[in-house]
């Protein structure tokens, strides 16, 4: 791959550049809001306030009193929100564990195309059906309703992916993800494991 694109330099993809990111697999993502300010929340303990989830289903209960959890400013609402309608514009993802924290984002998305028979490895260029477009779409519906709403908003320019090879990382990964608010009053903003769980 060229260092050059136009005659200027760009950073190289860290996608596997043999890779078809539109085949049937599930995907550990995580994206970051620019600067890693704290634009979706904080993490605060169960009695401090309801997570989003309790919340959306009025459940408070002593179980839930204690779990550590997002306190989501409106766009924190947004971004979690739109998270769940990702399957609505793209029926081909199937969500699966996901958490909204301060800075980032955490997930795992399945993507299912059982139509889909060629092997298109992964290109430079634009992108439709596939995880790049999943994830674009998602960061411009958040992006838009800042702007349209004049809440100060900004998306870290990419994502981190990561193909989930098997079932015992699967459940790392879930358990990780889910974790991650009680890791977070535990250890801070811990840069050093905000993507690999």
């Amino acid at each position: 791959m060229d260092d050059k694109f136009k005659s200027k330099y760009r950073i190289p993809s860290t996608r596997l550049s043999d890779w078809d990111y539109s085949s049937y697999g599930l995907y550990y993502i995580t994206i970051c809001t620019k600067n890693r300010i704290h634009y979706f929340g904080d993490i605060v303990r169960g009695e401090e306030t309801q997570n989003i989830a309790s919340l959306r289903k009025n459940i408070i209960s002593e179980e839930t009193q204690n779990i550590a959890s997002l306190r989501g400013t409106v766009i924190g609402e947004v971004a979690y929100n739109n998270w769940l309608e990702i399957s609505n514009h793209f029926p081909f993802i199937e969500l699966d564990e996901f958490v909204i924290m301060p800075n980032h984002i955490h997930g795992i998305l399945h993507i299912n195309i059982p139509e889909k028979i060629n092997w298109e490895v992964n290109k430079f260029g634009s992108q439709s059906q596939n995880l790049a477009s999943v994830i674009r779409g998602y960061k411009v519906s958040v992006k838009a309703y800042s702007t349209i709403n004049n809440i100060e908003f900004a998306w870290q320019p990419r994502y981190y992916d990561r193909i989930i090879r098997d079932r015992k990382e699967y459940i790392n990964i879930r358990d990780y993800i889910f974790n991650n608010p009680e890791q977070w009053l535990l250890n801070g903003d811990n840069e050093d494991n905000l993507y690999l769980p």
